[in-house]
């Protein structure tokens, strides 16, 4: 059904367009990766990769191959038989941000002929594709969807870092603006994914996606909250939540931390509160409770640490605190959203000298406020608490559980990784 005579355009070549493209690459689809931001094209270009699913040596190959070429001229685009938007959707102001989805479409609408088909994948809230995209691509191209070309929806489930789930093993949930839309969509992707799982209707599949993600939200604004009140009585929360995972059935094990990040976590839930009160004039409430307590996280970091300083007769003004880890997420150089981002803030703004350490953020999306070091015994010994914001596996934790028992430093563990009673836990 697929014409494989025409190129497949991948609109975004970040954490969820790369490792798209690198699969169609690999069974056999002429792909261009087009991405308006030329440090990334000159990158791809020179076969280096940026994200940690993708091997530079994957980049390389697929360059090799004559089958791929990264490009930020939409001109490049011309002829293709698929596109996929894969570009990023953030709040702007508390409101959903759909200006690169709007660009993408209008970018893209001049060159749709006869018999293509464009799936959007961007996270966004329930009727985007039909509402949206469907009418910028028709005024473009001076086609009809469903008739002339075919329009879907396939929402992304990158999970970056993960070692177990990918972009192949994930299950695909697939969406068309009509079955002949939707024929097309399940075809493509049914030839890159071991399973693809079809909706009745973009909306349904649009829906998914916030749907999995606010499940997440609320869970971990759930155990977030308990944390803080668990050590206010007292009450591991860790062995609590441990022993409770033991259970078969009924319970799923989430834990707690610094905040929340990435591009899904933070944005995702707002999306749908956001069209809910928008459409319905209603409130979703546990969605603007679970933000609420999970952006107050990084704050009640910083009056732990204030807590542990004093212990110690300092004060953070003037005290030096070194950060272990900057990304959101472990083995991750995605610092988007990170907690770690407002916790560096607000130790500035009480006077503390801020440290971090990460070996997987890159100098590009380094934080502001924060001097970068590497989790040596030297680095260590300059600061007067460390804080476990991102439990990497790259880090010696060994060496700072050692410093803590010797009593030289203070360390407050968010993540749990170092269990020992001389460790603080979140």
């Amino acid at each position: 059904m697929l014409d494989r005579s025409r190129p497949v355009i991948v609109v975004g070549q970040g954490y969820v367009g790369l490792p798209l493209a690198m699969r169609a690459v690999d069974m056999g689809y002429d792909v261009v990766g087009l991405d308006l931001d030329a440090v990334r094209v000159d990158a791809l270009a020179q076969g280096r990769s940026f994200v940690e699913d993708v091997e530079s040596a994957t980049v390389q190959a697929a360059l090799t191959s004559g089958r791929y070429r990264a490009t930020a001229d939409y001109a490049d685009v011309r002829g293709f038989g698929v596109a996929v938007i894969t570009v990023p959707t953030p709040l702007k102001e508390s409101v959903p941000d759909l200006s690169f989805i709007e660009s993408a479409a209008a970018s893209l609408a001049p060159f749709v002929t006869a018999g293509a088909t464009v799936v959007l994948e961007s996270t966004t809230y329930p009727g985007t594709t039909e509402e949206l995209v469907v009418p910028i691509l028709e005024k473009g191209s001076g086609l009809s969807a469903g008739t002339d070309f075919f329009v879907g929806y396939s929402p992304e489930r990158i999970d970056p870092g993960n070692p177990r789930w990918n972009f192949v093993n994930t299950p695909k949930v697939v969406s068309g603006i009509d079955s002949a839309s939707l024929a097309r969509v399940e075809n493509f992707y049914a030839s890159l994914v071991e399973r693809t799982v079809p909706v009745s209707s973009p909306k349904e599949a649009e829906l998914t996606k916030l749907l999995e993600n606010t499940f997440r939200h609320v869970n971990i604004a759930l155990v977030n909250e308990l944390a803080v009140f668990a050590d206010e009585l007292g009450v591991d929360v860790w062995e609590s939540i441990d022993a409770a995972a033991t259970k078969p059935f009924g319970f799923m094990k989430f834990t707690p931390g610094p905040g929340v990040g990435g591009h899904c976590l933070p944005v995702d839930p707002s999306y749908l509160s956001w069209q809910v009160r928008r459409t319905l004039g209603k409130s979703f409430r546990f969605v603007e409770l679970a933000n609420d307590v999970n952006e107050h996280m990084p704050a009640y970091v910083v009056e732990r640490v204030i807590q542990l300083l004093n212990t110690q007769r300092k004060a953070l003004n003037g005290s030096t605190v070194l950060l272990a880890g900057v990304a959101y997420k472990k083995n991750s150089g995605d610092s988007r959203e990170s907690p770690a981002l407002r916790i560096i803030q607000l130790l500035g703004d009480f006077g503390a000298t801020v440290l971090a350490a990460d070996p997987f953020v890159v100098e590009a999306q380094w934080p502001r406020g924060a001097e970068r070091r590497e989790l040596t015994a030297e680095t260590i010994d300059e600061a007067d608490l460390v804080i476990v914001v991102t439990d990497h596996d790259q880090f010696d934790f060994d060496l700072l559980e050692r410093r803590a028992e010797a009593g030289e430093v203070l360390v407050f563990d968010t993540r749990n990784r170092l269990p020992h009673a001389s460790v603080h836990r979140l």
